[in-house]
């Protein structure tokens, strides 16, 4: 049965830290690109960061770089979004998705899998 499971999702005081998880099982996950999504209230869901399978070739939101981290664990079959220096406008549930191939992308409907979310909420 294909699951993602993410967590470590809370709350948090701007300026703060949280590293969130994605874990797989039911697929094989070192043949895919694992991407992190979040939507805020109000708003349209947006790509936030992708690794894909060369572990080398990661991308970000522009206005993330430099705060958001995304690394790939293959042997425990997880994905990990490390957040630095939240603001309030990160406030969202953070979704991660599994796509077959080399390539990463930030268009939600090419992703194959889809974890439940996990809710991210800063405080001013």
């Amino acid at each position: 049965d294909v699951q993602l499971q993410a967590s470590g999702g809370g709350l948090v005081q701007a300026g703060g830290s949280l590293r969130l998880s994605c874990a797989a099982s039911g697929f094989t996950f070192d043949d895919y690109a694992i991407g992190w999504f979040r939507q805020a209230p109000g708003k349209e869901r947006e790509g936030v960061a992708c690794i894909d399978r060369s572990l080398d070739s990661q991308y970000y939101k522009n206005s993330l770089k430099g705060r958001f981290t995304i690394s790939r664990d293959n042997a425990k079959n997880t994905v990990y979004l490390q957040m630095n220096r939240l603001k309030p406008e990160d406030t969202a549930v953070y979704y991660c998705g599994a796509l077959s191939g080399w390539l990463c992308s930030d268009h939600d409907y090419e992703y194959d899998y889809w974890g439940q979310g996990t809710l991210v909420t800063v405080s001013s």
